[in-house]
């Protein structure tokens, strides 16, 4: 694939760029490893200080990186400000608390003294998917480099300027060359990378297909790895919920990010007795939103990234329709120039159509019908997937046999799901394995060393 940015919206070409080469990368690894040996020994307050200057850049050039993100993969201008301020609060939150989740742990045992000591493990490749494209590249970079690893970031290959901005942001705040690096390569060169000795540990958010590739890479030379890959998100609405609220928040939740994300809500379980009132507002809702220009403040829903993700959405549209799916709105690409989809809800979904189970990567909606909470669970866990999941009542024994009952990572009460630096992102089944963020995704990349002092 060209390493290229193209603005969705329009099929501008803005700017390519060649693969560095094999000796270039090697240069990369080489100065990678050496500066992981003095990087290591430098003290929290020294990451500190150069952390929270990369929040400070973050927050000052919001507005330049926000126009970046939304030309190379076309999200509301918007959202992408809010990408770069929320990429700065995780910054924030690593400098202030990694000293914290990476202390010795004293441990009671019969010893004079016993503990855990965190270390740092080394150069960790990140691969990185387009589709938050400053966002999932902090949220990794903040705790390791404060944890004293080094990061080489692989990224999407649609979004290269954004990939060296990144880079860019780790050198202006003060962080040694050789601590981030962008490597501008191909999906074909990552098992190349893997395959290096000086690379220790990888993490990747992508799609499942590539998370197995990497799964495999990294298990055949024993490194630790990262997975967190897609996502087919419950959102159940059970008759105590509040309607309004619940319906307003799941076309948020489905259309943020114009429906690329791994944690938006895609299936909507709904309670029988409140399935018609909620299928009409949501419709309602969904044909309100405003297509067009992302960056103009005005829009609500934008492109999707390439014309592969439009003709793969459609694709399994359609197959859903033909299987027996009714479309309630919308249930193809706009009729205008883009990569633009149309806000679409199904509803009758058959078990063995695409709408019922799959990730489906944009603006469409799945409805469901379901008599109560049992069967709820039951359609929510059918899918080989388990992100994250939304649910909506106010019956605490619901709350409870939901919370207790949906196969996943993550599951938020009268809230949509989100990523927050303070608390564990990850998955569970195909959805991968592994945490990010709060206290977890500092120490996934730390040795976790057990000493123990008899005497």
């Amino acid at each position: 694939m060209a390493i290229a940015s193209v603005n969705p919206a329009n099929g501008e070409v803005l700017k390519t760029f060649a693969a560095i080469s094999d000796e270039e990368l090697a240069k990369k690894l080489d100065l990678a490893a050496a500066t992981f040996k003095t990087y290591r020994q430098t003290s929290y307050a020294y990451r500190a200080e150069r952390m929270l200057r990369a929040a400070e850049i973050l927050e000052n050039e919001r507005e330049s990186l926000g126009r970046l993100m939304t030309l190379e993969m076309g999200k509301p201008i918007q959202a992408a400000i809010d990408e770069a301020v929320k990429s700065a609060s995780a910054c924030r939150y690593y400098a202030e608390h990694a000293e914290q989740f990476l202390a010795d742990e004293e441990i009671a045992t019969t010893a004079n003294r016993s503990y855990l000591h965190y270390q740092p493990l080394g150069p960790v490749l990140a691969i990185m998917p387009w589709n938050y494209p400053c966002w999932q590249v902090v949220r990794f970079a903040a705790p390791a480099l404060m944890a004293g690893n080094v990061g080489l970031l692989k990224h999407a290959s649609n979004v290269p300027q954004c990939a060296l901005a990144i880079e860019d942001l780790f050198l202006r705040a003060g962080f040694p060359v050789g601590a981030f690096q962008t490597l501008l390569i191909g999906a074909a060169k990552v098992d190349q990378v893997l395959d290096d000795p000086r690379v220790v540990a990888a993490t990747l958010t992508g799609s499942e297909g590539a998370g197995i590739q990497v799964g495999i890479s990294a298990a055949k030379r024993i490194k630790k790895v990262v997975l967190e890959l897609g996502g087919s998100d419950p959102f159940v609405v059970m008759a105590s919920a509040d309607l309004e609220e619940a319906a307003a928040t799941a076309v948020k939740a489905r259309v943020a990010n114009n429906g690329q994300s791994c944690i938006a809500a895609k299936r909507f379980i709904v309670h029988e007795s409140i399935a018609d009132a909620f299928e009409r507002e949501m419709v309602r809702r969904m044909e309100a939103l405003r297509l067009g220009d992302p960056l103009d403040p005005a829009t609500d829903l934008g492109p999707l990234a390439t014309p592969d993700a439009v003709a793969d959405l459609d694709r399994d549209v359609r197959r859903s329709v033909e299987a027996g799916a009714r479309v309630l709105t919308g249930g193809g690409p706009a009729p205008r120039p883009g990569c633009f989809y149309l806000p679409t809800v199904l509803a009758d979904i058959p078990r063995h159509s695409p709408a019922y189970s799959e990730e489906f990567f944009g603006p469409v909606a799945s409805i469901f019908r379901v008599k109560d909470v049992d069967e709820a669970i039951r359609i929510a866990n059918d899918t080989r997937f388990g992100l994250g999941a939304s649910v909506w009542t106010r019956d605490p024994a619901e709350r409870e046999r939901l919370i207790d009952g949906i196969e996943a990572g993550m599951v938020f009460v009268n809230k949509m799901v989100a990523s927050d630096p303070r608390v564990p992102f990850g998955g569970i089944k195909q959805s991968g394995f592994g945490r990010e963020l709060g206290p977890l995704g500092i120490r996934e990349f730390a040795n976790i060393k057990t000493v123990w002092i008899e005497k």
